[in-house]
């Protein structure tokens, strides 16, 4: 299965290569919204993938990126604009992902067969290219007359809308459709549109756009990124373009759960994981989680004193569910569990019988230095809930206990200190949005 999806990616990462030209976007989109890992099994073999489209594209197609601008280098005030245009682009891929999927619930709702879905969504198409043509097709001309600047003018409003109303529609009514066109026409209209009321460059504030509105409806702004690099080859650009898609992808994390096409996975009942974090059996090791102050039992002790020692609640030993039975030199010899006092309780008389009788001397141990991970996975292998843990040098020297409460104590520990910063992060940034917007001058300046 692992190996399929992989080939999968492989082959999506190839096609976008060979089609935009853009292999390295390519591979970073694989990793941001189809693999959802990073690891050398599947980004190796995607990455090959892409760079092979990528070569082959020249004798067929040509070099060269297939949205060939240039602009001058950029003034320091243009990273403003861009924050600006993010913050606006942002809202508008909120705005957008609503539109999709308020679509597709529609035509849930609509008493007909969804056979005739399409009929209604072609139809909608069709009125919308009636009114403006050049909302129609994959767009390629379009896009390339907005990064140069040759479409002005406030009728790229009506444009817009009318691109985002049929694209939603056309997906809602369930055809198949793409996405990254799509977005990049209606980011760069509502950049143009921008520049048009704000007396700025129509092709520069239409790029930053673009970028700002795919990074923020995928939820993928290094993909978005690059993807605009590959496809203008105008290095000067790429400051502006970082901080457009770093501000629209802020806004989309505060408005929406998933990005567009997330949403669309999660809604067929899969759990898709965003956040590259790396899991707490990873990060921490045996020896930070062990219990250390263990109370062992001598190998010698009678079973019928060590039941009278728990009978009367002996408060080093009642509240614990296994004990490392030790040796008279303190060397770990075996491992004496509840199941296993359990099981000499069904026996007939166990008068005599030392606790090593009994208890297990096949004993599965871990390391202080071995990672939460492997020994979780003796645990598992070995259907045992506790592991004693014991010194490399001298695999008789017992140093500590690990058992699946301390497992579980620790991973809970990172995740209450990881919400816990989510949450102070949230509540500090709306803390200071209000704040902003309490200094807002307002009738004779007072604030409000």
């Amino acid at each position: 299965a692992a190996e399929r999806k992989t080939l999968l990616v492989a082959g999506a990462a190839g096609g976008m290569a060979a089609v935009f030209a853009t292999p390295v976007a390519a591979v970073l989109l694989a990793v941001e919204l189809l693999l959802f890992e990073w690891k050398p099994r599947s980004f190796i073999p995607v990455a090959c993938a892409a760079a092979v489209a990528g070569a082959l594209r020249v004798p067929l197609l040509g070099t060269g990126p297939i949205f060939p601008v240039a602009h001058a280098a950029l003034p320091l005030s243009t990273l403003v604009i861009a924050l600006a245009i993010g913050l606006v682009a942002g809202f508008g891929s909120g705005l957008l992902t609503w539109l999709v999927y308020a679509c597709e619930d529609l035509f849930r709702r609509l008493p007909i067969h969804w056979m005739w879905w399409p009929i209604i969504g072609g139809a909608v198409v069709g009125l919308g290219g009636l009114a403006y043509p050049r909302a129609l097709g994959v767009g390629y001309d379009t896009i390339h007359d907005l990064l140069a600047g040759h479409l002005l003018g406030a009728a790229l409003l009506g444009l817009m809308i009318t691109k985002a109303v049929i694209w939603a529609v056309a997906l809602g009514s369930g055809t198949s459709g793409g996405v990254l066109a799509p977005l990049l026409i209606v980011g760069g209209c509502l950049g143009a549109v921008e520049a048009h009321w704000a007396n700025g460059d129509p092709g520069v504030w239409a790029a930053m756009s673009m970028d700002a509105m795919m990074g923020g409806t995928m939820r993928s702004p290094f993909t978005a990124v690059v993807f605009m690099l590959e496809l203008t080859h105008d290095v000067n650009l790429f400051p502006s373009l970082f901080v457009a898609c770093v501000a629209a992808d802020a806004v989309t994390v505060l408005l929406m759960k998933r990005s567009i096409l997330t949403e669309k996975v999660a809604r067929r009942g899969h759990h898709v994981m965003r956040e590259y974090s790396v899991s707490p059996l990873h990060r921490l090791r045996v020896a930070d989680v062990m219990d250390k102050d263990v109370p062992t039992v001598p190998a010698d002790l009678p079973v019928d004193t060590l039941f009278l020692r728990l009978a009367e609640l002996d408060p080093v030993l009642a509240r614990r569910h296994a004990w490392p039975i030790v040796d008279d030199a303190g060397r770990l010899v075996g491992l004496l569990t509840r199941s296993d006092l359990v099981r000499a309780l069904e026996q007939v008389d166990v008068t005599g019988q030392s606790v090593l009788q009994i208890g297990s001397t096949a004993l599965s141990v871990t390391y202080p230095d071995e990672l939460l991970e492997e020994a979780t996975q003796k645990m598992l292998e070995r259907d045992v809930g506790r592991l004693p843990v014991v010194s490399r040098e001298d695999p008789t020297q017992l140093v500590g206990y690990l058992g699946r409460t301390g497992v579980m104590a620790a991973w809970l520990h990172v995740a209450r200190d990881d919400g816990a910063r989510e949450a102070g992060w949230l509540t500090h940034r709306l803390r200071t949005i209000r704040g902003m917007l309490r200094r807002v001058p307002h009738g004779d300046s007072k604030p409000r």
